[in-house]
């Protein structure tokens, strides 16, 4: 709880006068000064990617575009629906809802921002399905394919090659096209190392980006799947991640079918130190465990340093990847934010096995799987048709 409450510690700022004036008109809806703040602070709690006005501000657009179409399509949620929403987002900070927000209210953040957020949410998925779910078809062979690939994963380790293209904040796009464009063309292991070589911000550069052998319980199962789903020597579409464009290149796959599938949580410490060679170096020499950094933070601001505890998918995909690689106690340095280097430490990672799930279960994640792939391009249809103006 302690942890959680160093990542809020946030200082709202003091409320202009304007602040409940228009900002944006969507349609014939309205996002206020307000909405954007609340928005804004409610990004930066996140740790959210991006310049969190402008972001918060694009959110919203989509939120009212969302909401325009559900009411077109005469959907409602009902509160109980949007609390059950609050309570698994929060479950994944392992708080309940009212701890959440009494942790938002501490960053100036009001019960109602969170609450609208999951609402917009829970609204786009009923949108979603009611468009779509009656034109996707799934077949046992999807269904037999992702029964394996569900437990398969937490049984395999993968000697992969990875390929990270910056993504800095405006550059988004242009990082998807030239990852895309490697992916395209990228044909083999050495093809793929020399592009590594030249094209990489990774620390694996200079080796080709090769990578060790990684457990795929290690990471999110977004990733898993999409190694898993490679051929030895292909390379994978673009993934996405905070501050990234990341490729992969499967080189081997070794299968345990003895092993139970797992479900894997993590530990970690981030503290915000100087882009400091000698610094870190000093840090490193004098923490040997998460407990240690709290001696190496003291006096500092308190979101200088922030210890979280979740599930491996909740875990910003940056994040899990340079976690996969490490041990208890070992520090990783390759990520930045704001002018600091991210020093991260597994403090410790737990493994439980889990029943396997049932058809059910697996087709309805194949289902909500191709909505996600079909719902982009029904808000892009929404935008394209929307009137967005400034009042």
């Amino acid at each position: 709880m302690a942890a959680v409450a160093l990542g809020l510690a946030l200082t709202a700022p003091v409320l202009a006068q304007d602040l409940f004036t228009p900002r944006l008109q969507v349609n014939d809806r309205v996002i206020t000064n307000y909405e954007v703040a609340q928005r804004a602070l409610f990004l930066r709690v996140l740790r959210a990617p991006g310049n969190p006005e402008e972001e918060a501000l694009k959110a919203l657009t989509e939120d009212r575009l969302r909401q325009t179409e559900a009411e077109r399509l005469g959907l409602t949620v009902t509160d109980a629906e949007v609390l059950g929403g609050m309570n698994e987002f929060a479950g994944r900070a392992n708080l309940t809802s009212e701890q959440f927000i009494s942790e938002l209210e501490k960053a100036g953040i009001a019960a109602e921002t969170f609450r609208d957020f999951v609402s917009a949410g829970l609204l786009w998925r009923k949108a979603v399905r009611a468009r779509f779910l009656g034109q996707i078809p799934i077949s046992d062979v999807d269904l037999d394919r992702a029964l394996e690939a569900s437990a398969r994963p937490r049984a395999l380790q993968v000697l992969a090659s990875e390929l990270v293209i910056p993504a800095p904040e405006g550059q988004e796009d242009a990082a998807m096209a030239r990852a895309q464009e490697l992916s395209d063309t990228l044909s083999g292991e050495a093809a793929f190392a020399s592009a590594a070589r030249r094209f990489s911000a990774a620390p694996t550069a200079g080796a080709g980006g090769r990578l060790d052998w990684l457990p795929l319980a290690n990471l999110p199962a977004a990733i898993a799947q999409k190694i898993l789903a490679l051929d030895t020597g292909e390379v994978s579409d673009p993934i996405a991640v905070p501050g990234a464009v990341v490729l992969f290149l499967l080189r081997d796959v070794a299968m345990d079918t003895k092993a139970e599938p797992l479900s894997v949580s993590v530990e970690w410490a981030e503290f915000l130190v100087p882009d400091d060679a000698a610094e870190i170096a000093r840090i490193r020499a004098a923490a040997d465990s998460c407990t240690d950094l709290y001696a190496q933070a003291k006096g500092l601001p308190e979101d200088r340093l922030t210890v979280t505890k979740a599930g491996i998918d909740q875990v910003p995909g940056d994040v899990a990847l340079e976690l996969a690689r490490l041990d208890r106690g070992e520090i990783s340095t390759a990520l930045t934010r704001g002018g600091y280097r991210r020093l991260l430490m597994l403090c410790g990672r737990e493994q439980v096995v889990e029943p396997p799930p049932t058809r059910d279960q697996i087709r309805e994640q194949v289902i909500n799987q191709k909505l996600e792939g079909l719902a982009q391009g029904y808000l892009e249809e929404l935008r394209s048709a929307a009137i967005i103006r400034e009042p």
